[in-house]
This record gives structure tokens, sequence and C-alpha cells, in this order.
């Protein structure tokens, strides 16, 4: 059975922990990043049991179980659905779009989420977030049936996107880093070697204010966990603890023009103008979202086998 870590401050003290149901059993560490807890509790944590949880999860605030001293590395235009809904073509994206975030955008699942006063397109975009167990070596090629040796387990994260800075200022970013723009959790689902076969089953769903957003299959996903992971050890120092978030499908508050709209602005239209219209045009579209909307996001098999848990994010004014 999959084992959730959760990280949170009990009677103003902050603790890891194995929740259990509604109680969670304490880990004994002094460890304070992510990283640090997979490597030195990773036996502990399997061989924690119900009956020492000890702690109500009602009696505790939580925190990302991702921690700020983690990277955060994150793919775009990873999904068939997503791609199709942007006007694009696959053929047009045959390299995997990496980019980062700052770890500073990184909140607690139920944490409300300000909207800054200067942004007026704030999307969502629910997300399979992977956590490595371990450092990832340059050069290293991981197959697809040895994500459990490099990989410990999986969180949802919703990748909150200014597009009106994202997009016309070509800042992906800058756009996606503001604080509290990358809610993790609630906890770190850790898998066992023959569950991690089963992530193409798991169900992403996300909705506002009641209204269903987005729904769709991790098995969607054009580059796959062993092909990225192989493709970051190429590219970059990868520890333990480290967010690998992959991609969103279709649902976005963002979409793409019609056709002729694409064919007016392409050959008739300056950038500048292109941008201007695509902010007038966004401010008219209900789906961004408001200070005062509320998201709620989950991921789980059909079979509630392996469940993420569930994301309650209030978006508030400054």
């Amino acid at each position: 059975m999959p084992r959730t870590l959760i990280h949170f401050t009990h009677q103003e003290q902050a603790r890891w922990g194995v929740q259990f149901g509604q109680q969670i059993a304490p880990l004994q560490t002094t460890a304070t990043s992510t990283g640090e807890v997979l490597e030195r509790h990773w036996d502990e944590i399997w061989r924690l049991q119900e009956s020492a949880a000890t702690i109500a999860m009602a009696d505790v605030r939580l925190h990302s179980p991702v921690t700020r001293q983690q990277q955060l590395v994150c793919q775009g235009v990873n999904y068939r659905s997503h791609v199709q809904e942007s006007g694009l073509q696959l053929s047009d994206f045959p390299f995997n779009t990496l980019f980062t975030k700052a770890a500073s955008s990184l909140t607690a699942a139920d944490a409300p989420v300000v909207c800054p006063a200067h942004v007026r397109l704030l999307d969502y975009e629910v997300e399979l977030g992977l956590v490595l167990r371990r450092a990832l070596p340059e050069g290293t090629v991981v197959a697809t049936d040895q994500l459990h040796h490099w990989l410990a387990g999986v969180t949802i994260v919703n990748d909150l996107s200014a597009r009106d800075i994202q997009l016309p200022q070509t800042q992906f970013y800058k756009g996606k880093s503001y604080r509290g723009f990358a809610p993790v959790g609630p906890g770190l689902v850790l898998l066992e070697p023959e569950a991690w076969a089963r992530w193409p089953e798991l169900h992403m769903r996300l909705s506002v204010n009641g209204q269903p957003r987005q729904d769709g299959y991790c098995g969607d996903m054009i580059h796959q966990p062993a092909a990225t992971l192989t493709e970051l050890a190429g590219l970059q120092d990868m520890h333990a603890g480290d967010l690998i978030a992959t991609g969103t499908p279709a649902g976005c508050a963002a979409r793409a023009p019609g056709k002729f709209t694409m064919l007016v602005v392409r050959h008739l239209m300056s950038d500048a103008a292109k941008w201007r219209m695509f902010i007038r045009k966004g401010l008219r579209n209900p789906a961004y979202l408001r200070p005062g909307d509320r998201i709620v996001a989950t991921i789980r098999t059909d079979d509630g086998a392996i469940d993420l848990g569930q994301q309650d994010t209030l978006i508030t004014a400054p």
C-alpha cells in the first residue's frame, strides 16, 4: 500500500509524519528538507504502524511536502489534449519543454493564494508532481521499469500562471513564480515498486467554484517520466526531494483563438497589438481566476488504490 508523507506544524513545532486516515504517525527526525527525510528515514517511513498515529489531522497546519530547499522543475505543453486546445500541432513540439519556478512559490495544498494586484489573467493547471528519492547522477539513463529506484513518490501540483505576464513577456519563470503560485500536496504519496507501473492510470481533475474545468489521465503525457529523468540527468544536477511538475491536460482558462483570428494575427498585426488583443479578450473570459474563487484539485486512480488527496485553494486579493 502507498504511504503518504505529511509535513505539518503541531503545537508550534514543524514535524514530519505518515498519514493514516485522519491521524498522523510522527517521525522522530530533525530533518528540515524533503530530501533529508527521504534519504535518512526511508525505511522508517515504511515501518511505521497505524498504532503510532497519535496526532489528529484536524489539529495540525499543513505545509507543502516539498520544502523550499528543493528545486522545482516543470514541463510545458506535455499533454496531447493541452497542445490541441492551444491551437498547436504535436509535430511542432518534438522536444521536451522545460522551465523552473521559484522555490518560494511552493505553498500548502490548503493555503490561500494571493493574486498580485497587477495580475489580471490568473490561470490554473493541475499537474502530477514527481519527487526524487535520490540524486540523479550525470548521464543516468532511466528505464521505464526503474522509476521506483529514482523516484520516491507523487503529489498534486497546481501550476498557477499569470498569463498576462507569461505570454506577452515570454517569461515562464516570471509569470509562474509569484509567491504561492505552486500549491503542492496535501501529502507526498510514496509508491512501492509495482505501483509505479500504474502512473498512466492516475486521473487528474480540477474544478473552480464547483464547476469542472480539467479532467484527464496522466497516460496522455507526451514526454513521460523515464525519458524526462534521463534528459534532466544530462542537463543539470537533480537531488533527493526535488520536484518535477509534468504538465497539464486540456481545460485551462487560456485558449487558442480561432483559425481565422490566428491568420489575421500572424500576418496583419504587430506583436504589441497582438498581445493587447489577447489581454482584452482574456479580461472578458470568466474562466480566469479572481479573488474569492475556490479551486479543488484531485489525482487518483479510478479504483482508489492510489489517491493523492485533495487540494482546496482559495484565491484572495492583496
